[in-house]
């Protein structure tokens, strides 16, 4: 299934790339070239879509590397929230595995959830709120006064962390005159690491998993009102008709599931300069037992 890009031209971040070009690692290659010497049986192609955060980078990338093994033309394209989900609610797209959810994707969720198979949990544990270093004296959000310039650092407009940190915002009387700064997640962590580098202020929209919290020491801020919720489940979601059309990929997407550790393992190495095809490829090839869960009895 390919999709279709004049619906969406005007897609957040998305230039000519199809695949990990967008993925901040100079990455000419594509999931495809990286599957050339699979050794798979099965046929079909597959499209999954993923927003272009840390996380999802790490996780569509190794689903599409089993898929892949397995015999299937795979492309992964980097959408914004809205459009990956509309994607798989249209089944312009086949897939993601990119859902945060009660809190994060709440919107996308009402507006698509009844009209995509949602496989339930790929990842537990996860969480979002805002993060400092450990350095910085404040433990809450209540804490904070004039630290930053009282400025929080976000990500892409529209994202579910930058959503609540604009409620916190409003809802902390203490933040009265705060701003939520939005950028992309590599402008924010840019901004994290220079900051931690020279000792400075810095407050950011975080989430786990995450390769800065091994990075750096960082903490998240408490959060007594509750704006950012309890934590929350990275989900897996595909479009109506899926398990009939191609059922083993159905199968596989069904059955992904992986620890915080197991991706953070692959983001730092693309936080380190590995590209994403690579550092997918390593880790399906480290942990074979676990990727023959995912495809267990398919031929």
């Amino acid at each position: 299934m390919k999709f279709n890009w004049k619906r969406l031209g005007l897609v957040f971040g998305l230039s000519t790339a199809l695949f990990a070009a967008g993925c901040g690692a100079g990455d000419d290659e594509s999931s495809t070239d990286a599957g050339d010497d699979a050794a798979g049986s099965l046929e079909g192609e597959v499209e999954l879509t993923y927003v272009e955060w840390d996380t999802e980078i790490a996780s569509t990338h190794v689903v599409g590397k089993v898929l892949e093994d397995l015999g299937f033309d795979v492309t992964l394209t980097p959408l914004d929230n809205a459009v990956m989900w509309e994607a798989v609610a249209n089944g312009e797209a086949d897939g993601m595995v990119a859902a945060w959810l009660p809190g994060t994707h709440e919107a996308q969720f009402e507006n698509y959830g009844d009209q995509v198979i949602d496989l339930g949990p790929n990842l537990e544990g996860a969480k979002i709120g805002l993060v400092v270093p450990s350095y910085m004296e404040a433990d809450s959000i209540e804490d904070l006064s004039d630290e930053a310039n009282q400025t929080i650092t976000g990500i892409e407009p529209g994202a579910g962390v930058v959503a609540a940190s604009e409620r916190a915002v409003e809802e902390y009387d203490n933040l009265d005159g705060w701003e939520v700064q939005t950028s992309s997640s590599g402008a924010m962590t840019t901004e994290l690491r220079t900051a931690y580098e020279n000792e400075e202020d810095v407050i950011v929209t975080g989430w786990s998993p995450h390769w800065k919290f091994q990075a750096f020491d960082l903490k998240y801020l408490e959060d007594p009102q509750g704006v950012f919720g309890d934590a929350e489940t990275i989900n897996t979601m595909v479009r109506e008709g899926l398990e009939e059309d191609l059922p083993e990929v159905y199968q596989v997407l069904d059955n992904f599931y992986w620890t915080t550790d197991d991706m953070e393992e692959v983001m730092l190495e693309i936080s380190e300069g590995t590209s994403p095809v690579e550092a997918a490829a390593a880790w399906v090839e480290e942990n074979q037992d676990k990727v023959n869960e995912w495809t267990e009895d398919i031929e």
